[in-house]
Order: C-alpha cells, then structure tokens, then sequence
C-alpha cells in the first residue's frame, strides 16, 4: 500500500519551480525534491501545511495512496522498501 507523492502536479499546475516553493516556506530545494519523488521517510505537519498554504492546495491533492495493484499498473513495480 504506497502512498504516492503529487507535488509536482501541483506545482506544475500553480507554475511553480522547486527552488521558488523552497523559498517560500523555508525549507532547502533538496528537501523539495525528496518530498516530490517521496524519497523521505515522513514529513511534519508544519512542511505540509506551509506547502498547502503556499501552493492553495489540500494534502490530499499532493499526497495520495494507492492499493499495490493499482500502483503496479501505475508504476510497473512496488517502491523499493527500507
């Protein structure tokens, strides 16, 4: 059961650039991008209302789950596993 990450839509949709998001709600562009491609193992309740807040969006809208079959037929294969 992975939890997919959809901020990059969000921010394609807002045209918005990594570093600017970054920027905005105080955090480094490194951390933009390992929140964009879900390589992070949680993020506070602070980053993700900041995001939010800035980009005028849900937490549902950047962060979504999905059954592991329907992620395979997504993605082609289950995350890599820590």
């Amino acid at each position: 059961m992975p939890i997919v990450m959809r901020l990059d839509r969000v921010m394609a949709d807002r045209k918005m650039s990594s570093l600017e998001l970054a920027e905005k709600i105080g955090i480094s562009p490194v951390n933009v991008s390992r929140i964009k491609t879900g390589r992070l193992k949680g993020i506070r309740f602070s980053t993700l209302t900041a995001i939010c807040e800035t980009l005028k969006c849900k937490p549902g809208d950047i962060i979504d789950w999905m059954d592991d079959e329907e992620y395979i037929a997504t993605f082609g294969k289950l995350p890599d596993s820590d």
